[in-house]
């Protein structure tokens, strides 16, 4: 047998070995989206192809052959939020329009050319495009100013007709170009004339309203079509755990935000689809069901799901509604304005967390007059636990936000108002409430005016961060045994240029989710300026993602979710739901034959991305030599996570062959050994 033949054979065994043991992992570095196509707004048909608007998003239905593609920013969309779509027959483009007036010409191949000018474009008038209407090679955008005028054919913005109203849509008839205005009329010009300038429209008719429609036929297909992702775009709080990511969509907090969004509660499975539980529900309860800001899901049965928001607790089983908990018919309180108790409309319940070990669902009752912090039973009864230190002016604090269990068994949470911005710190075996609240003041005796308290975690040291209006700080422990005035670290990154400077670590950013990963590193997610992530020791921004150069949704980051065994990284935005796939995930406790694998495995040719080990302990290190024994790689694990770049010491590509990867723990105990075969 030749050394290609043995090369070969041993790739196939190893192969079909891996197949058996381990499920195909995403690569490291790469983006995905997961996108609504529930609400389907237009079809537009292209040969066999038809395009589907839905929920902001678009896919493909390949009528021939039955196929379904979806496009999102990281295959073919320069951006999201679609509210436009039309088919130019004579270009053969999709013209598609964004909510911003960002424009992308799109082939039935899914090669894309943006046209970012308009969207750009500093103008002072309503931007909004109303419609769009293809005669010939052009597309007519309608807008709150006029007419812009798209050569599809040509892949430019040819024209902009500044008439001074707004447009709804544009029709050619009689040599004539019409503009219908719901505002002005009907306007129309010679198609001869030089359409730049206004004089040359002239009033032709009222306006006649013309109805957006859709072909019947076309869009009973589209309804028989099932692209996946979730049913809606919100994703306001997020917690991945036992191997599913929980979300919930929209939030309401007293005096501040209301994003109308509607009651959701949604679970990305195991295998990739999604669920969705009951909605509707003000159908059933009589009570407003939008702005659900909080859940919990039993560690005992993971499709027990309870969720809070504005107009109380809701408990679901396997998606369905079994309890609606109120005012009237529990402990929960409404909120309290100008003196009076408010219904059930404005019962507020805006975090809640499950103790693991009885069983029981600790939850905050916002803006209640007596009440503050309670406890279901897993019986099914409610205890008060309520706190001087949790009521401010006469009720309790309105937007107490963000439980969670550090791994000293406390459970913290904040009060994300600008009337008393304040840290909580609550024991539940012993029933003691620790307060962290103004005046507050960094490490360096630097008054800090925070007005708004985003979110609170654990870091891999013990230290809890803050996400403020002023950028990310945190509690040490020492720090947490001060109170008056409440210190708070504002780290400091060296700038290494010679001096003993420093800058404060995103100093003035609006920090509105963090997450930790398997190594210890922290994703911060920030309202404008995108998302973040910084090393274990906060010396060094690894990344930093933003929508304008990466698949990133967009700049405004709602929530962050880690999965610790892949280490994917979810991300919500105000544009929906995408995710990262992380380099790090959580350290076995022992690396054993059953847990160390790497992927892709085998590497075939042409692959040039990064390949992963996982499984390993915490900072293991790693060796990787040919079969007989050259060292051609070697490094610590992140997390339990390490990645090699199939180059050797001197970055040279390796040759083909079956590489042995080397492990011991972080003492020096030698670990497991595992293969890795690679084919140029």
């Amino acid at each position: 047998m030749n050394s290609k033949t043995f090369l070969t054979a041993a790739v196939t065994a190893l192969s079909f070995l891996i197949s058996f043991t381990h499920a195909r992992a995403e690569g490291i570095g790469t983006w995905r989206n997961y996108l609504a196509y529930s609400d389907i707004t237009d079809v537009q048909q292209a040969g066999n192809t038809l395009f589907v608007l839905a929920s902001g998003g678009l896919y493909s239905y390949n009528t021939s052959d039955q196929s379904l593609t979806t496009y999102d920013k990281t295959n073919a969309l320069t951006d999201c939020g679609i509210s436009l779509i039309a088919w130019c027959q004579e270009a053969k483009r999709l013209v598609i329009i964004y909510g911003d007036g960002n424009i992308d010409l799109m082939a039935r191949d899914g090669s894309t050319d943006n046209l970012p000018d308009y969207a750009n474009a500093a103008v002072t008038a309503d931007k909004t495009v109303y419609g769009v209407d293809i005669i010939g090679t052009h597309a007519y955008m309608s807008t709150g100013f006029g007419i812009v005028n798209v050569n599809v054919a040509d892949r430019e913005i040819t024209d902009t007709y500044n008439l001074g109203f707004r447009v709804d849509y544009v029709y050619s008839e009689g040599g004539r170009l019409y503009a219908a205005s719901s505002t002005n009329g009907t306007y129309s010009a010679p198609l001869t004339a030089n359409l730049l300038d206004p004089a040359n429209w002239t009033y032709a008719a009222p306006y006649a309203p013309r109805p957006k429609t859709v072909d019947p036929d076309l869009l009973a297909t589209a309804r028989t079509l099932n692209p996946g992702g979730p049913k809606h775009n919100y994703f306001y709080y997020m917690t991945h755990k036992y191997g599913r990511l929980y979300t919930c969509g929209g939030y309401f907090f007293s005096g501040g935000s209301d994003t109308m969004r509607p009651g959701t509660v949604q679970t990305l499975l195991e295998d990739g689809t999604w669920t969705a539980c009951q909605e509707q529900l003000d159908t059933i309860t009589g009570y407003e069901y939008r702005n659900v800001n909080c859940m919990a899901v039993d560690p005992a049965d993971h499709d027990h799901i309870f969720a809070g928001g504005k107009s109380g607790m809701y408990e679901f089983r396997s998606g369905r509604l079994v309890n609606y908990y109120n005012r009237d018919n529990s402990a929960l309180q409404g909120a309290m304005d100008r003196g009076n108790e408010l219904g059930n409309d404005y019962t507020f319940v805006h975090s809640m967390i499950f103790d693991d070990a009885d069983g029981s669902l600790w939850l905050l009752n916002s803006q209640a007059p007596t009440n503050s912090l309670l406890r279901l039973t897993a019986d099914g009864d409610f205890e008060t636990h309520d706190k001087a230190e949790l009521m401010n002016g006469g009720y309790s604090l309105p937007v107490m936000i963000g439980m969670t269990r550090d791994s000293r068994g406390l459970i913290w949470f904040v009060n994300n108002h600008y009337d008393y911005p304040a840290i909580a710190c609550y024991e539940p075996t012993t029933d003691e409430l620790t307060m962290f609240a103004g005046p507050f003041q960094n490490q360096n005796g630097t008054s800090l005016n925070i007005d708004y308290i985003y979110c609170i975690t654990e870091d891999a040291d013990g230290n809890m961060w803050v996400g403020t209006n002023l950028g990310p700080f945190y509690l040490t422990p020492s720090q947490m045994e001060q109170h008056n005035p409440t210190v708070l670290t504002q780290y400091v990154v060296p700038r290494n240029d010679g001096t003993n400077y420093g800058d404060y670590l995103l100093s003035g950013l609006t920090v509105t989710a963090v997450a930790v990963d398997g190594a210890g590193r922290k994703w911060i997610g920030t309202n404008g300026a995108g998302l973040y992530l910084i090393s274990r020791d906060n010396n060094t921004q690894e990344l930093h993602f933003t929508a304008s150069d990466t698949p990133l949704l967009s700049d405004n980051i709602e929530s962050i979710a880690v999965n610790d065994a892949t280490g994917e990284v979810y991300v919500g935005t105000d544009r929906g739901l995408c995710s990262y796939m992380g380099d790090s995930t959580t350290p076995s406790t022992e690396m054993t034959k059953d847990n160390v694998y790497a992927y892709p495995n085998p590497v075939r040719p042409g692959y040039t991305g990064p390949i992963t080990v996982t499984g390993l302990t915490f900072d293991a290190e790693v060796k990787i030599t040919t079969s007989n024994g050259v060292l051609v790689a070697e490094g610590r694990s992140n997390g339990g996570t390490f990645t090699w770049d199939g180059c050797d010491l001197s970055g040279r590509r390796v040759a083909s062959g079956v590489y042995m990867v080397n492990t011991s723990t972080q003492q020096g105990e030698k670990g497991t050994v595992c293969k890795i075969a690679i084919v140029n």
